[in-house]
């Protein structure tokens, strides 16, 4: 493994809180480090075992601060690779506070974002690909958001890369050889360069072909409901959510702000925003009109946007103008309040958010629209890191790919697939630096 960066402070004992500063039923404290296993030994009562629970008080000097379980994980046999010790007191922040301060007092540090995990990966314990699953598993927002992360975590995406990986490195092997020994070693043909950089950019292209769904599943979507005072867009929200959440009127003008809840369709966590009604109207006041000026960039962030008319009246001017705002957008048209008189418009979802007509038709249409088809499916999901990587690995494949048709010697042909393979490496990790580092680990909690 390669990896170009160096921590000044990574053989420091290391503690944190594993769980939330909070009430609860336990709480977990988390130390790494060569000298977790005496940190422990000052401050709990009895002698602590390896791969034992160990049952006994926290004390300070003659003071019992709390009743716990102790837990030793002796290096590499733990989830850093170092010796861990796991505290787990009773869920009480003054509790947990305490404790965290004893072990400092001891000679621990404050853990950093994520530098448990950052300490798993430094010690080989796992790829760069699966701490990155983690993070995505702990902040998973539907079932299938999670699979897709365990899936990752349990080695799908660093299998795949591997794969593809050993195809490129063996060819550049067999082209080194030949470079270096030309009266020993017999030239590799341009078919069997070609065979093997063509295995590797099918199997990119498909993982790239997949990349739209995947960030998708991780990050969620927004959805705008857009539309004229009163055409219903307050109430479809709340019957996309079932339950009440924005105020229903016959008044113009009602909902003066946006207003975001979360929702899940088919696996996918939807942000649903209710706009304000969009009107031109000298007689609006200020906040109306701040209102609509935030609809208008609602809009323009929104990912998909339900286009409200009302169905007994039929599309009228003022609406063709707002959906003119989203023109460039993804957007369904939607007929509102069938449950009063049926739209014949067939290029239009007719709905009835009162009997729930057509609303969970209107969910399928969504998730149709922001989901790619004719796909193969993956089991693991890329991130947008990992994605840029993999678009830089195929650039070197094709440019590797021309030199063979354009006749270019081997020995520069081989610095496009070593290029390749460097950009592979990123994702795993086997090449990385302190940059990516640190910009992947922040996003972590302290205690992970």
């Amino acid at each position: 493994m390669i990896i170009f960066t160096i921590m000044s402070n990574f053989f420091d004992t290391i503690c944190a809180n594993a769980t939330p500063l909070s009430v609860g039923g336990i709480g977990i404290i988390r130390i790494s480090g060569e000298n977790s296993l005496e940190i422990i030994k000052k401050l709990f009562n009895k002698k602590v075992y390896e791969n034992k629970i160990n049952h006994g008080w926290i004390i300070s000097g003659e003071e019992k601060v709390d009743e716990v379980i102790v837990l030793y994980f002796k290096s590499p046999k733990s989830y850093t690779g170092e010796d861990v010790i796991e505290i787990q007191t009773h869920g009480n922040p003054v509790l947990i506070k305490k404790i965290l301060s004893l072990v400092m007092k001891e000679g621990a540090r404050q853990a950093q974002r994520g530098e448990f995990t950052k300490r798993a990966f430094l010690n080989h314990k796992i790829d760069l690909s699966k701490a990155e699953a983690i993070l995505d598993l702990i902040n998973s927002k539907t079932n299938k958001a999670a699979k897709y992360s365990a899936s990752n975590l349990a080695g799908a995406l660093s299998v795949e890369i591997d794969n593809i990986r050993e195809k490129i490195l063996e060819i550049l092997s067999k082209i080194t050889a030949w470079v270096d020994f030309p009266e020993d070693v017999k030239e590799v043909s341009d078919d069997e360069i070609k065979d093997a950089l063509n295995y590797a950019k099918t199997k990119i292209e498909r993982v790239l072909k997949n990349a739209s769904n995947h960030n998708i599943f991780r990050e969620g979507i927004k959805i705008a409901v857009v539309g004229r005072p009163n055409v219903g867009k307050s109430s479809l929200f709340n019957a996309l959510l079932n339950l009440d959440r924005a105020i229903v009127t016959d008044i113009a003008g009602t909902t003066r702000d946006t207003i975001a809840e979360s929702i899940e369709i088919e696996g996918i966590i939807a942000t649903l925003i209710d706009t304000a009604g969009i009107r031109e109207d000298k007689n609006i006041d200020k906040v109306e009109s701040i209102g609509i000026n935030n609809s208008k960039s609602t809009i323009d962030e929104a990912n998909i946007v339900l286009l409200l008319y009302d169905g007994t009246v039929g599309i009228t001017k003022e609406d063709r103008e707002i959906f003119d705002l989203a023109k460039d957008k993804t957007s369904i048209l939607i007929s509102t309040k069938a449950d009063i008189k049926e739209s014949s418009d067939i290029n239009s979802l007719s709905i009835s958010s009162k009997t729930g007509k057509n609303i969970e038709k209107l969910k399928q249409i969504i998730y149709e629209k922001v989901i790619l088809k004719d796909i193969d499916e993956v089991e693991f999901t890329t991130n947008q890191r990992q994605q840029e990587s993999l678009k830089n690995a195929l650039l070197y494949i094709n440019y590797a790919l021309s030199g063979i048709e354009n006749k270019t010697p081997k020995d520069l042909i081989s610095i496009d697939i070593k290029s390749s393979l460097i950009s592979l490496g990123e994702i795993t990790g086997e090449v990385i630096n302190d940059e990516i580092l640190d910009n992947i680990f922040s996003k972590f909690c302290i205690g992970k």
